[in-house]
């Protein structure tokens, strides 16, 4: 996971107390706040990124320490006269539990407060999975850890970016179309399930946050996100810096928009949706591979297939679909007016494969002024962005009050 950044919590997270400046509270929330999104920092960088003396960070990372929230060792370095200053990183050993519910699969990571992957898997689905049967899952792979990888972890909370509307209050799934899962208190399942605090929240929200802080968007404030998975299209929006969900926490359903098709072989369905025309079921159909059931390929094997084949058909339906997508973008980049925008999932192979064809459409489609200076980039952290994203919301409250939560 290549990129930080240090856009504070709060941003598109459900809201959490956090204590007032200048406080001790909120600076063990700063220096902790650093490690964790800017990696491994000396006692003297955190002096400087913080503007907090020396003796008090010295104190408020042996606070942190003794709260295991971080650790901390003296670097070896060759040749070097006197003592250098102690390297300070975010501990291994705290953990979310990172889980990406979808029709083909349930993904579940254990996700590092340093961000390292301490374990990760893919379980493809026969059918698609109920609320119950995704909460015995996951407490199913926590239970089997514990014996494993996190032996002598401490997991914080869950976090699931759900393909769907998400009321991020209470973790009430209001409506996820393709999982056929309607007012689900999906968050107290999972709860009472592993014993855990878990929050949920959309994929495609969090996968815009994930890419803001970390990947594609990094010291981008204003970005469209597109995320392309197994349930269709959804996206999320960063504007100023921080992530708006709309007045019920449901913007960004660019899926469920109709996009302008004025060649009558680009469609597909009569009065079709974007992600009726844009659609990975579409892609795996055309290489031959799998959507549902025990061989369902992920995102890596349909780039992959995609990339390599030589097939007319195929490069037809990339480019079909490429010129849809394009007429959705335009559309959002007269309304937001972006610097960026990010397709993740089946769309960033998309973007990879035809992007000059998609630039070019955008730029003959949308006014001229809201193009300039517009870029179009696949995500950077690739199938890591939602496991990523559902991992910072699962941190949103220790971050936010490691006093309080440790």
């Amino acid at each position: 996971m290549s990129g930080w950044s240090s856009t504070p919590y709060s941003e598109g997270m459900p809201s959490q107390p956090s204590p007032a400046p200048g406080t001790r509270a909120h600076n063990l929330s700063r220096v902790l706040r650093v490690v964790h999104e800017d990696g491994a920092r000396s006692r003297a960088a955190l002096t400087e990124q913080t503007g907090l003396n020396r003796s008090t960070i010295a104190d408020l990372v042996g606070e942190l320490v003794r709260r295991g929230l971080v650790d901390e060792r003296i670097p070896d370095i060759a040749g070097r006269v006197g003592r250098p200053s102690p390297v300070v990183s975010a501990s291994a050993r705290v953990v979310a539990i990172a889980v990406n519910p979808e029709v083909d699969a349930i993904e579940i990571a254990a996700v590092g407060l340093d961000r390292s992957i301490l374990a990760r898997e893919r379980l493809p689905n026969r059918d698609t999975p109920t609320p119950e049967a995704v909460a015995e899952t996951i407490a199913g792979r926590v239970a089997a850890w514990r014996d494993g990888p996190l032996a002598d972890a401490r997991i914080e909370a869950v976090g699931v970016a759900v393909p769907g509307l998400v009321r991020t209050s209470d973790g009430v799934v209001r409506n996820a179309p393709h999982l056929a899962w309607i007012d689900v208190p999906l968050a107290e399942l999972v709860r009472a399930a592993t014993g855990t605090p878990t929050f949920v929240d959309n994929d495609a929200t969090l996968g815009a946050i994930a890419e803001h802080r970390y990947g594609a968007g990094r010291g981008i404030d204003d970005i469209v996100y597109l995320n392309g998975g197994a349930s269709g299209i959804g996206g999320g929006l960063i504007i100023h810096g921080r992530a708006v969900a709309g007045a019920g926490g449901y913007a960004g359903e660019f899926g469920q928009n109709r996009p302008r098709i004025s060649a009558d072989g680009d469609r597909r369905t009569g009065d079709g949706v974007l992600e009726a025309e844009v659609s990975r079921r579409l892609l795996l159909d055309a290489v031959g591979l799998d959507a549902v059931g025990p061989h369902a390929a992920d995102d890596e094997t349909l780039d992959a297939e995609l990339s390599a084949s030589t097939s007319d058909a195929v490069s037809d339906e990339i480019t079909r679909q490429a010129h849809v997508l394009a007429s959705a973008l335009a559309n959002a980049v007269n309304v937001l007016n972006p610097s960026l925008v990010v397709l993740g999932g089946f769309l960033a192979t998309i973007a990879d494969l035809r992007s000059e064809q998609i630039a070019a459409d955008v730029g003959a489609l949308a006014m001229s002024e809201s193009v300039e200076g517009l870029e179009i980039r696949p995500a950077d952290l690739g199938a890591d962005r939602l496991l990523i994203g559902a991992a910072e919301l699962a941190f949103a409250g220790l971050l936010a009050d490691p006093g309080e939560r440790s």
